[in-house]
């Protein structure tokens, strides 16, 4: 039986921050199950369209994607998210992938990286791993992208476990609570007396370099600067944490096992 494995990211248009970000999931990820061939798929429109206008690249839809692999004779598929939390994207391709069903004899579908209670103390685990030294006064700050889908509280989960475990970073995000405004309040109330800026996303992209970092009126390194809390960036993916990478291919391997489980 022809075997495959397709890797669905939001996406991105930064071919570098693609390499080190997506093609390193996807890289660990086919490594992790050898006997697949690999496939990818974006869910965002808008870098599908970018990506064939500027550059002549066609990446599929997770849906275009499914019926190639169907009329290619592909009768297990395994298929892997790369999404942060369980929201629009994440529910856009479930849809998909149970439209489809009846065209494979095996589909399986792993988990966004923000699922389960374990994910989150992984992901914590994770992110101690690429955070610089911090003096006491000091933390990160975790840019989320946030939703308007009720998934968005996954973004106040980690921040409130964070301080909770009195872990030394803080999580906020660009469309949806938590806000940034707040979080500059609470760290001044603390005495926090500088931040470094991370994205809590798989890449560092617009939302990175435009909302987080730049020089903008309204960007969090202006807003926290303006506040008397010096801010420096980080324009670092969570696609290049080895440990995020692991989890991505944890999740891949517990939907396989869960299939096996249902067919035994």
């Amino acid at each position: 039986m022809k075997k495959a494995l397709l890797v669905v990211s939001f996406g991105t248009s930064y071919p570098e921050t693609c390499e080190k970000n997506i093609v390193a999931c996807e890289r660990e990820l086919a490594a992790s199950c050898p006997e697949r061939d690999l496939f990818r798929a974006f869910t965002s429109g808008m870098i599908i369209r970018k990506l064939k206008q500027r550059d002549g690249i066609e990446i599929d839809t997770p849906l275009q994607a499914l019926q190639k692999l169907a009329e290619q004779g592909y009768q297990d598929v395994a298929i892997q998210s790369l999404h942060i939390i369980n929201g629009d994207e994440y529910e856009k391709i479930a849809n998909e992938v149970q439209s489809l069903r009846p065209l494979f004899s095996r589909l399986t579908l792993g988990a966004p990286l923000l699922s389960t209670h374990d994910d989150y103390v992984d992901l914590m685990s994770a992110l101690r791993l690429q955070m610089p030294a911090l003096t006491a006064k000091e933390k990160v700050v975790f840019m989320g992208h946030g939703a308007s889908h009720h998934a968005f509280a996954a973004y106040a989960c980690l921040d409130h476990m964070m301080t909770a475990q009195q872990f030394p970073a803080r999580v906020g995000a660009v469309e949806s609570y938590p806000e940034v405004d707040g979080l500059i309040a609470s760290l001044q109330r603390e005495g926090v007396s500088a931040v470094h800026l991370m994205p809590l996303m798989l890449v560092a992209g617009d939302h990175a370099i435009n909302d987080m970092a730049s020089d903008e009126e309204d960007s969090w390194k202006t807003l926290f600067n303006a506040a008397g809390i010096p801010a420096t960036p980080w324009l670092r993916g969570l696609g290049e944490n080895p440990q995020v990478r692991a989890m991505f291919v944890k999740h891949l391997h517990q939907a396989l096992n869960e299939t096996l489980g249902e067919a035994a």
